[in-house]
């Protein structure tokens, strides 16, 4: 089953989607986080609150180093969640992904922004990937396109990981990554909000409501 995320650190936000939407879980990141002004100490027991127990949560990994960004991954597996260490997908950051893995921890590679750099990503062991759709966009190339190609290859290798591509502008690129067939998604709250509404939907609501009242009344459903 896909996995739906939201890319957000608004517990008040992600308690009002979970009431509607299958939501797996959250995933964060340092600029997320920063201009939120929300560590996770505060963050995650309010996001566990509304998603329960079995939520899952992608945490970002702050240090530059390899031994620091292991040490850290470390430190944020100790926390009493199901936590994803997110690593960037640079040359010290697939060498702390190895060496992640190799301690049994959950890893995705983030910043991605081609489909060798995922690739790549994957053959260092990442459980997630996730291409920056959007932003793939603004720099002039096809963020789409990685998404399909990054699959592909997935799927030719037999890779044991999962795409969750990231940086969505609108709902158009939602639904275009999910024919590609990913198994997992991650959503800003704003894109979420476009995906629940339609222009014409209070329109058709109303008609209903209004013919219903102006034959029964107000009975319900049952009552009629």
């Amino acid at each position: 089953m896909l996995e739906l995320y939201l890319d957000t650190a608004d517990a008040r936000q992600v308690a009002r989607f979970n009431a509607c939407l299958p939501i797996r879980g959250v995933t964060t990141n340092p600029s997320i986080l920063a201009q939120s002004a929300t560590g996770l100490k505060q963050l995650l027991p309010a996001l566990a609150g509304s998603l329960g127990a079995e939520a899952r949560f992608h945490v970002q990994v702050v240090s530059q180093s390899v031994e620091e960004m292991v040490n850290e991954a470390a430190e944020l597996n100790r926390l009493p969640y199901d936590v994803v260490v997110k690593v960037p997908a640079t040359e010290s950051g697939l060498t702390a992904i190895r060496k992640i893995k190799a301690l049994n921890h959950q890893v995705l590679a983030t910043a991605i922004y081609c489909s060798h750099q995922g690739f790549l990503a994957a053959l260092a062991g990442a459980d997630y990937l996730a291409p920056y759709v959007n932003r793939i966009d603004m720099i002039g190339a096809d963020g789409i396109g990685v998404v399909a190609d990054l699959q592909l290859l997935i799927d030719r290798h037999h890779l044991p990981c999962k795409l969750l591509p990231a940086s969505f502008k609108n709902t158009q690129q939602v639904m275009e990554v999910l024919k590609l067939g990913v198994g997992a998604i991650t959503i800003p709250v704003d894109v979420a909000e476009q995906m629940l509404k339609h222009p014409a939907v209070p329109a058709a609501v109303s008609q209903f409501s209004r013919e219903w009242h102006e034959a029964f009344g107000n009975r319900l459903s049952f009552q009629s």
